[in-house]
């Protein structure tokens, strides 16, 4: 399909999911447009339980070019998550959900707070699947996220969801975790992994906020028997798109690396926000370690971004990590947002390449449920030798309960 047809037809999809919230009359209240909160998505009872729904789906649209034909312009369908949750304020939650896109579990947990058994608050215990915590940006659910996809050293280094259990403990002014865990409910990336986060929150206000933190883990894979019934060895890779989601291309990769014993990931991780601004920062680490002898492998990368909301909200921050930015005028919020990232994938003899990338964003917020977002993207790569230098333009609609 040529590819400003391809643009012209995503963004008439696009425009018409962005249409149906405008709807509303002139008039209308920022809340008008969160309609979906007098849906039936949820029920509470008498004893102060709530049952209710997950619903997020995203459409995308990902346009290239100075790709030198390496990328395919695609739009679709990005995440169709369907599940659902119950709680009880201050005794237990309990969340399930699916993406009917990637056809993959997502978070599946049941959490317990301490102070229903004990008396009093010494964090909460959670059993199941959820995120591993290296990566700030990976542990933001994505319908809050600033950018359409994670920095380079995000999508790189971030373990993902894993089974197991973690305790975590939040204070005004700081929290901490502990996790072990073991592979997902797909079944895939067997190992055990035990993970730990900290950070200090000496501004806790509304609209004015800073948090520094610190996240570490160590990751021991597995190898898996073959269909011959050999025992392999357990493997690891290491590789990111130039941060786009509607595309496997990558332009710098470690390839695989054979005879791991264990990697282990560090995080540090910065957010300040006053009033109308913000910025958001980590770096990322992952050191690999092999079982023959062979030198450690280290990867490293960070980002930067600022952001400014125009229409002078603030984005949000609550339980050690940040949220949307919530309208507080009749046709929504608009945020401009500006990320410079980061990623080395060289090492000894590892030539895995090297690639930073400019993303600038630009997001409308339409009550608490809808958003719509635009990204352009300079990416520079270079891995032995060949350069490539995309630019990349990204949609997306979204809605989200």
């Amino acid at each position: 399909m040529p590819r400003r047809s391809n643009v012209a037809t995503a963004t008439s999809a696009l425009a018409a999911l962005g249409a149906l919230t405008l709807l509303a009359p002139n008039t209308a209240r920022a809340d008008d447009y969160d309609w979906l909160d007098n849906w039936p998505t949820h029920v509470t009872f008498s004893d102060g339980t709530d049952l209710g729904l997950v619903l997020r789906y995203q459409y995308d649209l990902n346009d290239f070019s100075h790709d030198d034909d390496k990328f395919t312009d695609s739009h679709t369908n990005r995440r169709k998550y369907l599940g659902f949750y119950v709680k009880k304020p201050g005794v237990y939650d309990a969340t399930v959900y699916y993406d009917f896109q990637s056809k993959q579990w997502q978070d599946a947990f049941l959490r317990l707070q301490s102070q229903a058994v004990l008396g009093d608050d010494f964090g909460a215990i959670q059993f199941g699947q959820s995120k591993t915590p290296v990566s700030f940006e990976g542990v933001t659910t994505s319908t809050q996220t600033t950018f359409l996809e994670l920095a380079l050293p995000s999508q790189a280094v971030y373990e993902n969801r894993r089974i197991g259990i973690d305790w975590a403990i939040l204070r005004t002014h700081w929290l901490a975790s502990l996790g072990y865990y073991g592979e997902n409910m797909e079944g895939k990336d067997p190992g055990h992994t035990l993970a730990a986060r900290a950070a200090w929150v000496p501004l806790h206000e509304t609209g004015r906020v800073l948090h520094l933190g610190v996240a570490a883990s160590q990751e021991r894979p597995y190898g898996v028997v073959d269909a011959l019934g050999v025992q392999q060895p357990a493997t690891a890779s290491f590789k990111t798109p130039p941060e786009a989601g509607l595309t496997t291309v990558t332009l710098i990769s470690s390839g695989t690396l054979t005879d791991v014993d264990h990697i282990n990931r560090l995080g540090l991780e910065e957010v300040w926000i006053n009033g109308p601004w913000s910025i958001q920062s980590e770096y990322l680490q992952a050191q690999t370690t092999f079982n023959n002898g062979k030198p450690n492998y280290n990867v490293n990368g960070y980002y930067a971004f600022g952001s400014w909301v125009v229409t002078g909200e603030s984005r949000q921050y609550h339980d050690g990590n940040v949220s949307n930015v919530i309208p507080s005028h009749a046709w929504g919020a608009v945020e401009f947002a500006l990320r410079y990232s980061e990623l080395d994938l060289n090492n000894g003899r590892v030539l895995g390449g090297t690639e930073h990338d400019w993303t600038a964003g630009a997001n409308w917020y339409l009550g608490t449920h809808l958003r719509l977002q635009a990204n352009y993207i300079r990416a520079f790569s270079d891995r032995r030798g060949l350069v490539i230098n995309p630019h990349v333009f990204e949609m997306r609609a979204e809605i989200f309960i």
